[in-house]
């Protein structure tokens, strides 16, 4: 299972193509992930896009199902067809590794000219600069909330 970790800045192409980096690329090949297929979607946390491996999607989308009922409740329907809205397949091409994200997906989040990939482990957020400078929690909020996840 591959983990993703460490922040990586890249710019947006006139194609509007992106360089995966490296360090994930890399990561992907140390794990033993051959297939370098990702699902990329507009993050529900925040004003970011995800990106996952095909076997993290997969996972983390069935542990949302597993807890609704989309064919019998229609507040279940609805909000998975809102969650699965914007799921798009992307694949590094081979020759330096662009990655063609939806023009809808990067207008959604503000991304026009420079991105910040940030690895959270299981997944990358893919960030337009201004915006991750912005949602970065301040070092005393980070202690506050270190402490009181530790005392449970």
């Amino acid at each position: 299972m591959v983990r993703f970790y460490g922040n990586a800045a890249a710019k947006v192409d006139d194609k509007g193509r992106i360089v995966f980096p490296a360090i994930y690329r890399d990561a992907m090949a140390r794990s033993g992930e051959s297939d370098l297929t990702l699902i990329v979607k507009k993050s529900v946390q925040g004003n970011c896009l995800n990106l996952y491996t095909l076997e993290e999607w997969a996972r983390r989308s069935d542990k949302v199902l597993d807890s609704i009922d989309p064919e019998l409740n229609p507040l279940h329907a609805s909000f998975w067809s809102k969650f699965n809205e914007d799921v798009f397949y992307v694949v590094p091409d081979g020759k330096l590794g662009r990655l063609n994200i939806p023009s809808e997906l990067l207008k959604a989040v503000g991304i026009n000219k420079e991105v910040v990939f940030a690895g959270t482990g299981y997944k990358i957020e893919v960030w337009a600069k201004e915006s991750r400078e912005a949602s970065l929690m301040s070092d005393e909020e980070f202690h506050r909330t270190a402490a009181a996840i530790s005392s449970k």
